[in-house]
């Protein structure tokens, strides 16, 4: 398999500084291994930035080979960011989230993924959101209690309930077998809380280039009020 990517990054019309952190920082190409991943970092004043900028250096440092798996990837970002605050204590309280891919030659995308940060899967036209978000009010769809659209207007719809930095972390791991033609992306919830899936399947289904559709989509978020940082990934699977 062939991979082409796109990336962006933008503070938004409200934020001060940009927590997002991204890997690579810039669109490219590959036929062999390749390895990427977003992070949104909280914890106010720079902290933020430092948990996500951390994570990324972290979880891409080792080498892109069999014997360092994304789960141990974002073990590593987790240990990263607890080793910082252990020696600034001035930082303790941040955090991150992260989505991360590795793509093989193959064809096989392996991800690993902890908090709100997404990766969606766009085949023959149609979107599927490929991460669960770790939220409260994810938890309280899935009991029952409130619907989604009670979720959009709840009033800790951005509390996480899983986050790199503050202490032993489940990470999330699957396999996507990618076929030829297949669009992924992966986003900070600064897209997904600004744009509709239904408006985020149209941008990517109309088939622009990688990177033009990767600034489309930050154009959205920030028309819509762009009150957050988003980053987005977007990445074309060919033959």
């Amino acid at each position: 398999m062939n991979y082409v990517w796109g990336t962006g990054t933008h503070v938004g019309r409200v934020r001060d500084g940009n927590e997002d952190s991204l890997f690579p920082r810039e669109s490219g190409t590959s036929d062999n291994r390749v390895l990427l991943m977003v992070a949104d970092g909280m914890g106010g004043a720079v902290a933020g930035e430092v948990a996500s900028r951390l994570a990324v250096d972290a979880a891409s440092a080792a080498p892109i080979d069999d014997d360092v798996t994304p789960q141990d990837r974002v073990l590593l970002a987790n240990e990263a960011v607890i080793e910082a605050t252990r020696e600034d204590p001035s930082l303790a309280g941040m955090g991150t989230t992260m989505t991360l891919v590795e793509l093989a030659e193959s064809g096989v995308a392996n991800f690993a993924h902890v908090g709100d940060s997404r990766a969606y899967l766009l085949r023959d036209g149609e979107l599927k959101a490929l991460t669960t978000d770790h939220t409260l009010v994810h938890e309280l769809i899935e009991l029952g209690r409130i619907t989604p659209e009670e979720a959009e207007r709840h009033p800790h719809r951005h509390l996480i309930t899983r986050v790199l930095g503050l202490g032993p972390i489940g990470v999330d791991t699957f396999t996507v077998d990618l076929e030829h033609g297949d669009r992924i992306l992966l986003c900070s919830d600064g897209l997904n809380t600004m744009v509709s899936d239904f408006t985020i399947q149209q941008l990517l289904a109309a088939r622009q280039g990688v990177e033009p559709t990767a600034w489309a989509l930050i154009e959205q978020a920030n028309t819509a009020g762009g009150l957050d940082n988003t980053t987005v990934v977007v990445i074309d699977v060919t033959t």
